[in-house]
């Protein structure tokens, strides 16, 4: 397969999950054709600088895949940051990235997934988001794959064309809700979408994951999901 998309993975300071994540990474079929960046963000505290150290020092051993490039942050940027600011740099670079963080196991498929989605849908607009996550569903008689209007960020790909319509500013994102798109958003008040968005303008949370969501759905996107995730959380 040509285009492969490349792998963007966040870490901190859990040396178990980031070797776990990296071990079923490695057991994709397209991992040796797959350019690897692994993004390590930087102690939050003097207490977290050895499990740091612990899993640069691991990264810098990892194989099994056509490349791999350690990106160290001397800074504690936190996940949101480290996660918008890695998914733009390559996405200037490549037009298209696979995101993972380092609580997920993943099918050996999954690579597949992504890169036959990235490279079918990539001239529609109106797709945005690639999720490999996929809650258990009532729907058994869904196809493989569906577009739906929320996102899940358990393992997920986009494109540069998608991702540049990402508001960051919680305000601006908020100001553009009704009443009616409130509910639209919590999936007809069945999710707590909306109360997340409330709570990171509160400083409850700090999610990228909603402000990402609540873009693609303020531009009327779809996002691709598997019938049965191809990932699991171990976080």
């Amino acid at each position: 397969m040509q285009n492969l998309a490349p792998i963007a993975l966040f870490v901190y300071n859990r040396p178990q999950h980031t070797a776990r994540t990296i071990k079923f990474l490695q057991q994709n079929l397209l991992a040796e054709d797959s350019r690897l960046y692994i993004f390590s963000d930087g102690p939050k505290t003097q207490n977290d600088e050895e499990k740091v150290s612990e899993v640069r020092n691991f990264i810098k051993t990892v194989e099994g895949f056509k490349s791999v490039k350690l990106i160290e942050s001397k800074t504690n940027k936190g996940l949101a940051n480290s996660v918008i600011e890695g998914v733009t740099q390559l996405n200037q670079t490549y037009g298209q990235v696979i995101v993972f963080e380092d609580d997920l196991i993943s099918s050996p498929h999954t690579l597949t997934y992504f890169n036959e989605a990235l490279n079918r849908y990539r001239d529609e607009e109106k797709v945005m988001h690639i999720g490999a996550y996929m809650y258990v569903l009532d729907d058994k008689n869904l196809p493989e794959s569906f577009f739906y209007r929320a996102a899940t960020s358990w393992g997920w790909a986009t494109w540069s064309t998608a991702w540049q319509n990402f508001e960051p500013n919680i305000d601006k994102l908020m100001s553009k809700f009704d009443a009616k798109s409130k509910r639209e958003f919590a999936i007809d008040d069945t999710m707590n979408f909306w109360k997340q968005m409330k709570d990171f303008r509160s400083g409850k949370n700090n999610s990228w994951a909603i402000r990402w969501y609540a873009s693609i759905f303020l531009k009327g996107g779809l996002t691709l999901n598997p019938a049965h995730s191809l990932v699991n959380n171990i976080g």
